[in-house]
């Protein structure tokens, strides 16, 4: 594939080229690779990239798409309700595990799936079986699939279950590919029958313990704690080998799995480790012969070091490493950016269905029918069912369950008081405006609290009012103490508040930490400080979120001590300008940006 020199074209390349060769690779061992991790929106990339794995899947093998909220009994199999009513006795079915054994199966909006459901393929990968025990059926099929985990998050963070993310070898990124580059094609080199001659080859391929040591090192560089994910790199190495006809993993195929595998997975830079002094060569002891069977990675073989393996492998680093590394992101890749979305909670009505159970419609539980008559219709003979009708005792009532996520509240906590006081209200202004435009898309809502003098003031109750904000921080005057105890206290009350309404708080509080008035309105730097650490601790035991972002023209360790606390996260902001702090905030809260905020 030839591209210009445009270098979003380049990168755009880069990836398609390693998404195609990650369906190549898929398709030559599927259960074997346990499948792919693919960061997409909707679009002719996600089209193109999963008609061309069922053009290279064998012969035979399925495909299929995996639907939304599918429930136990779709997935693993179990009574076959009409054939069961039928012929008065238990009649089992096959799920859609043991329909895709052999294949793969498709999972979109995977960064949605629950965890249940997480548990049931990742059972399935590792045991190539489907085990169904439920409403009295014991059945078991094979289930010798490969799963690929469509991500179409709008953010970074990676909401899809760990559980499943550790089994899936391959992480690719389609979301830079245009469909500019996916008209350029794929590699000439990645046809079905170049497949088929490596799916044959493949029981052959031998990864040594030389390189199997050079993964391992070069996941370990990369804070990658998982021991399977290393194991993983091996088996993508092994399909690579046997997708260029060799019978031996080279350097090649360790470097590409090592991009396909590892660096997406990466959790901290490497680290640039100075090289120990070494004798120089007219030092050393010519009568000793070099022994070259200590290090089974010496050169003279075709095994690279992790060390090269990570110099080969560093323009494919996720490029917002650093700035995930700098919030604390990069290392909660299985957990759900919950300052975007909000926390979960169970409904008995509205939300997404995530299973069925036993319940009570008379409570305010919906009724699911047919799992009802699922439940009811082993026991037919037993119950001397007479004619047509169905008997359908209290215990047989199973009801459907829902989640559903709450909305966010962001209370911005705003220091209003010495001379500086006009230039932070500027910046909390064009942030909370900046801000408040995207509510209207998250259904999130912002509010306002500043203290000054004496006390604390709630200006803006939780709105999504744009014209709301404005008018209530035109008028705020500012100068005075900084009473930041009574500021602290009235967030955090608000925020109780917002949590007992169903609703997800979270505090953003813009101050230098330098507090000079105390609980009571009593002066005294000490135990101003004393209070408002005390304040802090109470927001950290309730939970609440927080984010400290130091004003002051130089960091200052009163804010890092207060985000402490609060067990938040600081952010030294001096000189921020609106758009800069807006961006910091969303960085923090795990929204997704442009670029690294600047501090």
């Amino acid at each position: 594939m030839t591209v210009g020199t445009d270098p979003f074209a380049e990168v755009a390349a880069a990836c398609w080229s390693d998404a195609a060769l990650a369906a190549g690779l898929l398709a030559i061992d599927p259960a074997g690779l346990g499948g792919v991790w693919l960061r997409a929106h909707p679009g002719p990339a996600l089209d193109r990239w999963t008609a061309l794995l069922r053009e290279l899947m064998a012969d035979g093998a399925p495909v299929r798409r995996m639907p939304a909220h599918a429930a136990d009994d779709r997935l693993l199999g179990g009574l076959d309700l009409a054939a069961t009513l039928r012929t008065g006795r238990p009649v089992t079915e096959r799920g859609l595990l043991a329909e895709t054994d052999g294949g793969v199966l498709v999972v979109p909006m995977a960064e949605r799936m629950n965890g249940s459901v997480a548990a049931r393929l990742a059972v399935a990968i590792d045991t190539g079986t489907a085990a169904v025990e439920r409403d009295g059926v014991s059945a078991r099929h094979q289930a010798r699939i490969g799963v690929v985990a469509i991500d179409e998050g709008r953010d970074d963070d990676d909401a899809v279950p760990a559980a499943l993310l550790d089994r899936l070898a391959l992480a690719i990124d389609l979301r830079p590919v245009d469909w500019r580059t996916v008209d350029r094609g794929v590699p000439e080199t990645l046809t079905k029958p170049v497949v088929e001659a490596a799916r044959r080859l493949l029981h052959r391929v031998n990864v040594d313990e030389a390189a199997v040591a050079s993964l391992c090192g070069c996941a370990l560089a990369l804070g990658i704690e998982s021991l399977r994910i290393a194991l993983l790199a091996g088996r993508a190495a092994a399909a690579h080998a046997a997708l260029h006809g060799r019978e031996e993993a080279a350097e090649a195929d360790l470097q590409a799995a090592a991009r396909l595998v590892l660096a997406a997975r990466a959790t901290r830079m490497p680290a640039d480790e100075a090289p120990q002094d070494e004798p120089a060569p007219e030092d050393k002891d010519a009568s000793q012969p070099e022994d070259s069977s200590e290090d089974p990675a010496e050169p003279g073989t075709d095994t690279p070091s992790a060390d090269q393996l990570l110099e080969s492998i560093q323009a494919a680093l996720p490029p917002d490493l650093l700035e995930r590394l700098a919030t604390g992101r990069a290392a909660r890749q299985s957990a759900p950016a919950g300052g975007r979305r909000g926390e979960e909670g169970v409904s008995r009505r509205r939300g997404r269905p995530v299973g069925v159970g036993r319940g009570d419609p008379r409570r305010g539980d919906r009724l699911n029918v047919v799992e009802t008559l699922r439940a009811a219709a082993p026991w037919q003979r037993l119950r001397g069912r007479d004619g047509g009708a169905i008997l359908v005792r209290p215990d047989d009532f199973r009801t459907t369950r829902f989640r559903r996520n709450s909305e966010s509240v962001t209370v911005f906590v705003v220091d209003a008081s010495g001379s500086a006081a006009l230039y932070r209200l500027a910046e909390a202004k064009g942030a909370v405006e900046m801000l408040l435009a995207e509510c209207y898309v998250r259904r999130d809502q912002v509010a306002l609290v500043a203290f000054r003098r004496d006390g604390a003031e709630l200006l803006l109750p939780p709105t999504r009012s744009l014209v709301r904000a404005k008018r209530s921080l035109a008028g705020l005057p500012g100068g005075g103490g900084t009473p930041l105890y009574a500021g602290l206290e009235m967030a955090a009350a608000l925020a109780e508040g917002i949590r007992r309404q169903g609703r997800t708080p979270g505090l953003v509080v813009l101050t230098d930490g330098r507090a000079n008035v105390a609980r009571g309105g009593v002066g005294g730097r000490e135990a101003a400080v004393r209070d408002a650490l005390d304040a802090a601790r109470r927001i950290a035991r309730a939970g609440i979120a927080g984010i400290v972002i130091d004003t002051a023209p130089r960091p200052r360790p009163e804010a890092a001590d207060l985000a402490q606390a609060m067990r938040g996260i600081y952010l030294p902001m001096p000189h921020a300008d609106a758009a800069t702090l807006s961006r910091a905030v969303q960085v923090a809260r795990g929204d997704p940006v442009g670029r690294r905020p600047a501090a």
